[in-house]
């Protein structure tokens, strides 16, 4: 009977037991995407970029002395005007591989790219710097045409604070350069992301021999799937690839394209 009074109490005893509390593990972040991953760490990147780089270097005496020579088909008015470059910024200059790697813990905002570009040095792509030195030893002006937008940020002083920080990007991956060479997003009301109006603003005073990117829209207009001033037509995978055909004269001629697997106009196209 003892035992039997043991047992009931124990069980009893038990049952009004506050359970050990069950702890859910945090979910683990977003593998980072196998591009960033190539981009960040791959020897067949800086490969192809420091190969990208190596020919235009190459090319810049040739264009430079073939006075009727201009990358931007359809500009016709270049008699007489000193010759330019224009690159792109983000993945052709300098590499962003790093701050694509943070997409897997949190979105992408502009502030948030701001802001991991301002608190970190630049990662130079590999050869750019080399190639405006070359350039600019031949009497070539060099212009950056980047989509990091001319905007105000809350509690950063400016209002373009973008540009100053580009500007620096650029010293830290070995190129000098001022605000007057550097055209950014929104700059002027009708400088959209679509690229065509800054090309033409560099042309209006210069003759442009090469264009450098990474994106599409670097070399040609209307490549977006949801279309910026001046375009009205969203671009197709079939527009684009027919592009390729099109300006076929001009890839590695003039136009020097760099492989980027992370992001870009591509991305939306279907």
């Amino acid at each position: 009977m003892k035992s039997l009074y043991l047992l009931i109490c124990a069980t009893l005893l038990g049952a009004c037991a506050t359970p050990a509390p069950v702890t859910t593990p945090a979910p683990e972040p977003d593998q980072p995407d196998v591009g960033v991953l190539w981009v960040e760490h791959s020897a067949e990147y800086q490969a192809i970029s420091a190969q990208v780089y190596a020919e235009a270097r190459r090319d810049i005496e040739r264009l430079l002395t073939t006075p009727t020579w201009t990358a931007l088909p359809g500009v016709t008015d270049i008699a007489g005007k000193p010759p330019a470059i224009i690159l792109d910024v983000d993945e052709t200059v300098v590499s962003n591989a790093a701050y694509q790697e943070t997409l897997a813990y949190a979105p992408y905002t502009r502030f948030g790219h701001f802001d991991f570009m301002r608190s970190n040095n630049a990662v130079p792509v590999r050869g750019a710097a080399a190639t405006v030195a070359a350039a600019r030893a031949a009497g070539v002006e060099v212009f950056f045409v980047t989509n990091r937008a001319c905007e105000a940020f809350d509690d950063v002083e400016g209002e373009c604070p973008y540009e100053r920080v580009t500007i620096d990007d650029l010293r830290e991956a070995g190129i000098e350069t001022d605000a007057a060479h550097v055209l950014m997003a929104w700059e002027q009301p009708d400088w959209t992301k679509e690229k065509l109006h800054r090309r033409l603003f560099v042309a209006k005073t210069h003759r442009v021999i090469m264009l450098f990117g990474d994106d599409y829209g670097d070399f040609v207009h209307c490549t977006r799937a949801r279309p910026l001033p001046p375009c009205t037509e969203p671009a197709t995978r079939a527009s684009r690839h027919a592009a390729v055909a099109e300006y076929a004269d001009y890839w590695g001629n003039g136009w020097y394209i760099l492989p980027n697997p992370m992001h870009g106009s591509w991305t939306s196209i279907r």
